[in-house]
């Protein structure tokens, strides 16, 4: 089993370090912590096949250390933390802005719902398009077979006058 727990032991004492040299140990071995971490997070939570999302959230609990390993990150862009995180589909998150970043996810996810409810209407929509065309041509169908009989009603009516002119005039 993975432990998920973010790694802060380096962190502390990266922060702590009083000599450089030190100091750029513990960073060093701090940077290897978090890409461990965030490959532990892809590994374990990023299964598409399996019905996850394609991204996950890395939780950093403390702002100093998000500040300090996103924001003030001075590796080169393809080297640094936040790049790694990002290009495995792992987005780094503090206490601060984990919440924007759920409620980001909750309208993303309504959005979906929305996109999918609509589809539903219009393939519905549709159905009753047919359907309405359906009734049109029936109707129509039923207009010429009322109009023939009008018509044979009527023809019928003129030659009920003649022979009744007939039978008249033949008494």
């Amino acid at each position: 089993s993975v432990a998920l727990n973010f790694p802060m032991e380096n962190s502390k004492r990266c922060m702590h370090a009083t000599v450089d040299g030190d100091q750029g140990r513990a960073k060093r071995q701090f940077a290897a912590d978090v890409r461990k971490h965030i490959d532990a997070i892809a590994t374990k939570y990023i299964l598409p096949d399996e019905g996850t999302y394609d991204f996950a959230l890395m939780y950093i609990p403390a702002e100093n250390v998000y500040y300090e390993i996103i924001i003030k990150d001075d590796s080169t862009e393809e080297k640094s933390l936040s790049y790694y995180a990002m290009s495995k589909r792992v987005v780094p998150v503090s206490p601060n802005c984990f919440y924007a970043y759920l409620q980001a996810i909750v309208l993303g996810l309504k959005g979906m719902t929305i996109e999918q409810q609509a589809k539903e209407i219009i393939e519905c929509l549709s159905r009753l398009q047919g359907d309405f065309a359906r009734f049109r041509d029936e109707f129509g169908l039923l207009g010429k077979h009322l109009g023939h009989a009008q018509s044979s009603y009527q023809n019928a009516g003129k030659r009920i006058v003649q022979l009744g002119q007939k039978l008249v005039l033949g008494n």
